[in-house]
């Protein structure tokens, strides 16, 4: 774009940022700060209008805290960028443009499968549906409702269903999360993602705020409602149905083998989530191409909430706009790497265990952040040279690692835990006091987790750990409490796909999401999903009547998908 061109564009919605104040302070008071600071550039700001659009908490100086707000302007007659250049650095255009999307004429007589109802099979099948498309969306795990009930009953008594866990079932592997959709993806969808949420009942604050979390106790409900959407709109939605094959046919289309019988379709988009480990197989035998690539191994570390508050936030700890206190560290000097990923305040460590005889974890937190502890992953940087640079060579590792995790911590789904002042002096002497491990509840062992995780793991994390603690005192504090093994942070291998979004050699086949490699936490998943569902859109025509869809919900339809076997569920 040509300088002139950018000097003359035309502003309906810009945003003016950088305004920081107290947490004390109104927060119309930003609105007023950027209306003045337009009026001072020569903008009337009476034909404005102004709304918070982000805020962010700046803890840099634990005496001085404060909120920096960025400030919507709307400008129904627009305004000029060159008007703008007195406040150049602090304004930016918002991109609220609709989704572009546009209709194939490529006709079949069946209508698109979704694998997976992790946030990147959710989105494809509800733009699908919204579009007219029919999809028909399936998991290999059960219901929210009855997957609630099967992850609770692990966490109580350890009896573990392979198929409908933490990581499958509707959700996904993000439902039992913080609910985080912070994101670093730098894309027009995001705002799009966001506001879905909220027309299924996620708070609007999460429009505004810079690190937006919805928690696992409203997301189960946000998506049932959108698996009801789907329903409503003519789709198919089926709870335990594995994928465990693909035929591709001489027409074209695809035969998808699943435990619930064979599905036609006219494209198959796998959002099947990082813990497949059986459909990567499957799929290496087949001979799609699936390359390793890096991820990362560690344990969960956990903090009481109130002593990161009061470290990180001083004196304004507790203070009703701020909540609680959230932290991302990273430190690289080894050349490898160590870092913090999804951290919970006020959450605990859960139990993510998808196979017999492993031990996996992850973090969790409700919307409110309310319990006692933080926990947070701390992991190291794996590379495809640690584990023989081939797919198969990563899930092993991982596999390994679990096994080593449930066998050390007594073989009954029990977590091996260790102190960090024992984990950096390489003993098991101490059982947690100060700090008490929220993993199920207390099933913990303590054990030597460096007998568990590969040298170049442990000494990642111990560089990490001191490195931590001088950027906030009491991270490394002896009486911490580390979790293991958090394996599944993002999926080890990527399913490659060309241009048009399609597995390379295979036209109608549309690897996605977190599972293929191509996202990495709960919104650039559903970004991606609704990538591949324009990609599906702008070469499809609609559905029309397809033999495996019911475009109308009436009693004729229901009677077809009873007769089928499905469980029916209007709105």
């Amino acid at each position: 774009m040509s300088e002139k061109k950018v000097a003359d564009e035309l502003y309906r919605r810009f945003c003016v940022g950088g305004i920081s104040l107290s947490p004390d302070a109104d927060e119309g008071e930003a609105c007023l700060i950027a209306a003045k600071q337009l009026k001072r550039a020569g903008i009337n700001p009476a034909r404005l209008r102004f709304d918070i659009y982000k805020r962010s908490v700046d803890a840099r100086k634990r005496h001085d805290v404060r909120i920096v707000y960025s400030v919507a302007v709307s400008a129904p007659d627009g305004v000029r960028a060159k008007a703008l250049d007195a406040l150049k650095g602090k304004v930016t255009p918002i991109n609220d443009r609709p989704l572009d999307i546009s209709f194939g004429e490529e006709k079949t007589n069946v209508s698109p499968l979704v694998v997976g109802m992790g946030p990147c099979g959710l989105f494809c099948a509800l733009l699908l549906a919204e579009n007219g498309y029919c999809p028909t969306i399936i998991d290999r795990g059960d219901g929210i409702r009855a997957r609630v009930e099967k992850t609770q009953r692990f966490f109580e008594s350890g009896e573990l269903d392979t198929e409908s866990n933490i990581q499958f079932g509707a959700g996904g592997a993000g439902t039992f999360s913080d609910g985080k959709l912070m994101t670093r993806v730098n894309d027009a969808r995001v705002n799009y993602i966001l506001r879905r949420f909220c027309d299924f009942g996620a708070p609007n604050e999460i429009l505004t705020s810079a690190k937006p979390h919805i928690g696992t106790d409203l997301l189960v409900g946000i998506v049932d409602k959108i698996l009801d959407r789907i329903s409503e709109l003519g789709g198919r939605v089926i709870y335990r149905c594995r994928l465990d094959g693909i035929e591709e046919l001489a027409d074209g289309t695809i035969r998808a083998k699943t435990t619930s019988g064979d599905i036609n379709c006219s494209a198959l988009v796998m959002a099947i989530g990082h813990s497949a480990r059986d459909t990567y197989s499957w799929l290496l035998k087949k001979g799609f191409a699936v390359e390793p690539k890096p991820f990362s191994l560690g344990v969960r570390i956990e903090h009481i909430q109130e002593d990161i508050d009061k470290t990180l936030l001083g004196d304004f700890a507790g203070h009703p706009r701020l909540g609680h206190a959230e932290y991302h560290l990273s430190d690289t000097s080894s050349g490898r790497g160590v870092y913090t990923f999804c951290m919970c305040p006020g959450g605990e460590v859960v139990a993510a265990s998808s196979e017999e005889g492993g031990v996996v974890v992850n973090g969790m937190s409700k919307h409110a952040r309310d319990g006692k502890n933080a926990n947070s992953a701390l992991l190291a940087s794996v590379r495809p040279e640690d584990y023989g640079a081939t797919p198969e060579g990563a899930i092993a590792l991982q596999r390994r690692l679990e096994v080593l995790a449930f066998e050390s911590a007594g073989g009954d789904y029990h977590a091996p835990i260790q102190t960090v002042g024992d984990f950096i002096c390489g003993v098991s002497t101490h059982e947690p006091t100060k700090i008490l491990p929220t993993y199920r509840g207390g099933k913990v062992r303590a054990v030597r987790l460096d007998k568990i995780l590969p040298q170049y793991v442990t000494d990642e994390l111990r560089l990490g750990l001191k490195s931590f603690d001088k950027k906030i005192g009491g991270f490394a504090a002896e009486h911490a409490v580390l979790t293991g093994v958090e394996t599944r942070s993002s999926a080890p291998v990527r399913i490659l796909r060309n241009d048009s979004l399609t597995a390379i050699g295979h036209d109608r086949i549309y690897p996605s999401g977190e599972g293929a490699g191509y996202a990495g936490g709960i919104t650039s998943a559903a970004i991606d999903g609704v990538r591949v569902a324009t990609a599906v859109m702008a070469r499809f025509a609609p559905c029309d009547g397809c033999e495996n869809c019911f475009c109308e919900v009436t009693d004729e339809g229901n009677k077809k998908r009873k007769d089928m076997g499905e469980e029916i569920r209007l709105g």
